[in-house]
């Protein structure tokens, strides 16, 4: 009920403010581009994959007082395309879940004050640390959601975030069908309370996820998330600061989904930054159930590279679920030479079963990159090392952004 007081007194707001604002409209464009070549190795695949693809999004921000409107395409050109892009020919080539495509990325109106941002329409939501709730951006077809949210900061220390979207525009693009659509209906539900304490900031997280098309999985990926997350930092000494994060949820089916089922996350992850260095570990326990396909904890509108390897051998979760013991260590520079922001990470994963526990194989991740003007260049590198699941998988990527 909170909510909903929330979102009607932001409604009942904007006729106010409008009638109060008198300042001149004023129009931003929106462009960025980023070209990126993909090279897979992937054993059991006769043929490499080269994937050399162009995206480009263009659009324009119009603002007036509270109010803005925002509307912004994306295109997609593979330059190169001797890849599978997961639509198109056969699987004679490793996947490169980047097809060519044209069509509207965002287009939304939103209001926003000192506390409350309402935004209507299709757009981009990231939640937290993204794991659940995901933008998709590291693909070039982003992942973007037609939805209304509210973004509430009424009191200090506490927010709350409320979501309900209704169609989710997926990363396969207008070409996407069956279990690789362009777009899923729905009913999802994403709700999010946190506070900040001394210790970190508290979050307690609900998101509910309806996927209703039958050719998606058969709905076996409608479910209910419900959890808490702790996030903070401290300093120990001077240029030292010590970081952690400690996360629970339990899953379960939701809706139309035949399966019957629950599974539990845990992840606990420390970090310790001494001057321009930083390491850090972590374990992350991703949930099985009862071995059956899509009974293991999910993440069907969550990060699809950012965690368990950028190789991306785990999404979907394996039925028997994931057990995730990794390290990191990265240098960071404010400048190099002519770079901004330069940084040279390094990770390493090793992946076991939750459930009937066996060794799935090892992952060692690397990435260096730099800021250079408008330009931001990466490289980055997995190298997935199979034991008993999957098979060897190693990638490399060069990109090159640019931004207005």
């Amino acid at each position: 009920m909170l909510g909903v007081g929330i979102a009607l007194g932001a409604v009942v707001a904007i006729p106010r403010a409008c009638a109060q604002e008198t300042q001149a409209l004023k129009l931003s464009p929106l462009l960025e581009a980023r070209l990126r070549e993909e090279h897979v190795d992937q054993t059991g695949i006769a043929d490499n994959a080269d994937a050399l693809t162009l995206r480009v999004r263009a659009g324009v921000l119009a603002t007036r007082g509270r109010l803005n409107a925002l509307v912004e395409a994306e295109g997609t050109l593979a330059i190169v395309d001797d890849y599978y892009d997961g639509l198109h020919g056969p699987p004679t080539r490793p996947l490169v879940p980047d097809p060519q495509d044209v069509a509207i990325y965002r287009a939304q109106i939103q209001y926003k004050d000192k506390h409350v941002a309402l935004t209507l329409g299709r757009q981009r939501i990231s939640l937290d640390d993204d794991r659940f709730v995901d933008a998709a951006l590291f693909r070039q077809n982003g992942q973007s959601f037609d939805a209304v949210r509210l973004e509430w900061t009424g009191v200090q220390g506490l927010r709350a975030d409320l979501t309900y979207a209704w169609n989710l525009r997926t990363i396969w693009g207008v070409d996407g069908e069956g279990a690789r659509p362009a777009s899923t209906p729905g009913t999802n539900l994403f709700g999010e309370v946190g506070y900040t304490t001394p210790l970190g900031t508290i979050t307690a997280f609900g998101y509910l996820v309806s996927q209703d098309d039958a050719s998606f999985q058969g709905f076996r990926l409608s479910s209910q998330t419900w959890g808490a997350r702790l996030s903070g930092s401290q300093p120990i000494a001077s240029g030292t600061k010590l970081s952690y994060r400690l996360s629970y949820a339990r899953q379960s089916d939701w809706r139309r989904n035949p399966n019957n089922y629950s599974a539990d996350f845990y992840l606990a992850d420390i970090g310790l930054d001494v001057a321009h260095f930083r390491v850090g570990g972590g374990y992350e326990v991703v949930g099985a159930s009862k071995g059956a396909p899509f009974t293991s904890f999910q993440f069907p509108v969550g990060s699809g590279i950012r965690y368990r390897g950028w190789a991306s051998k785990f999404n979907p979760t394996p039925p028997d679920g994931v057990r995730d013991l990794y390290g990191s260590i990265g240098y960071s520079l404010p400048r190099l030479g002519p770079f901004k922001a330069f940084g040279v990470q390094a990770f390493y994963h090793r992946f076991d079963s939750d459930r009937l526990v066996r060794h799935y194989g090892d992952e060692l991740d690397a990435l260096v990159g730099g800021k250079l003007g408008h330009y931001a260049l990466s490289l980055r590198l997995a190298d997935y090392y199979a034991d008993h699941f999957a098979t060897r998988t190693r990638k490399a990527w060069v990109q090159l952004d640019w931004t207005f």
